[in-house]
């Protein structure tokens, strides 16, 4: 059963690609992820516009469904990466940055840095709030997506983009579509949903930012709508990701509209080798069911 796939020029071996935020912390680390784990690509932690600590401890928290995060985009910032990108630059797996910005300005200004590195591909996580539009975050609006996404477009000229969108849009279909007209070359569905837990004992929000990002087995059929409906609504190919756990998880993204799949949170449940583990599942359902390609069930949920 063959699970090669070519999402946006990217030569995988199979679709499953690491989210950003998750080991994708050092080149070591990454290499590791690519030859033990079996994962398709890499994508690296969000590179932002100046050194970011982040959020103070507790920033991450398990629950009795997944993973609550207030990590708060720590970053280097992207001029103080020079000795990662020299080493990156030994690499033998597809690799996808992703950026950060707080502002239209400040997203072209990290993405030109980021181009000359060449990355194979860049993602655009405008899942973030925008200083200018006091804190609305950019993905919830078709217009701001569209400058954000034109203007890393304009700095990155050839390398594929992704835009990576928030679930918490009103209509996700909508700003996917924007994106597409705007250059995006996919769309990475979908980002955390945000959330939040209290100590009931002591009173208090259990993460020190108070509020965080859900991810995980709960957020799956959150992300399984967003890919069926961006699917409908734009014709570049579409990176699914939210609660992927296994192969009927993965396969049910496929059949959604799905190209690729971004493995994250399963990562801390069941480590690295989860990436050949749901390959294997994908491969058994795939040989059960008489399918020789994922192509053949790529949207059929949609007939």
């Amino acid at each position: 059963m063959d699970l090669k796939t070519n999402f946006i020029g990217l030569k995988m071996q199979n679709p499953t690609v690491l989210a950003s935020g998750i080991l994708g912390t050092n080149f070591p680390l990454m290499q590791r992820v690519f030859e033990e784990g079996g994962a398709g690509a890499i994508t690296m932690k969000s590179i932002g516009p100046e050194e970011r600590n982040g959020h103070a401890n507790p920033s991450v928290i398990e629950w009795e469904h997944g993973l609550l995060n207030a990590v708060g985009l720590p970053s280097p910032g992207f001029q103080n990466m020079e000795k990662e990108w020299k080493q990156l630059s030994k690499r033998n797996f597809p690799l996808i940055a992703s950026i950060y910005g707080a502002s239209v300005e400040e997203f072209a200004t990290v993405a030109k840095d980021v181009a000359l590195h060449k990355p194979d591909a860049i993602e655009v996580n405008i899942s973030c709030p925008n200083t200018k539009e006091h804190g609305q975050i950019f993905g919830t609006s078709k217009e701001v997506s569209a400058k954000v996404i034109k203007a890393v477009k304009k700095e990155i000229g050839e390398i594929s983009l992704i835009a990576k969108l928030t679930p918490q849009a009103p209509n996700i279909a909508v700003i996917a579509a924007g994106c597409e007209k705007a250059g995006a070359d996919a769309i990475c569905a979908v980002n955390t949903v945000a959330g939040m837990c209290i100590d009931i004992d002591a009173r208090k929000p259990i993460l020190h930012n108070k509020f965080g990002g859900l991810s995980g087995p709960a957020i799956k059929p959150v992300g399984i709508k967003c890919v069926y409906q961006i699917y409908e609504s734009v014709k570049i190919p579409i990176l699914g990701m939210g609660g992927i756990s296994n192969g009927r998880d993965a396969i049910e993204y496929i059949q959604a509209g799905a190209t690729a799949l971004g493995i994250g949170s399963a990562t801390h449940y069941q480590g690295i080798e989860v990436f050949k583990k749901i390959c294997d599942e994908m491969q058994k359902w795939m040989k059960e069911n008489n399918v020789k390609s994922l192509k053949e069930i790529r949207g059929v949920a949609h007939a």
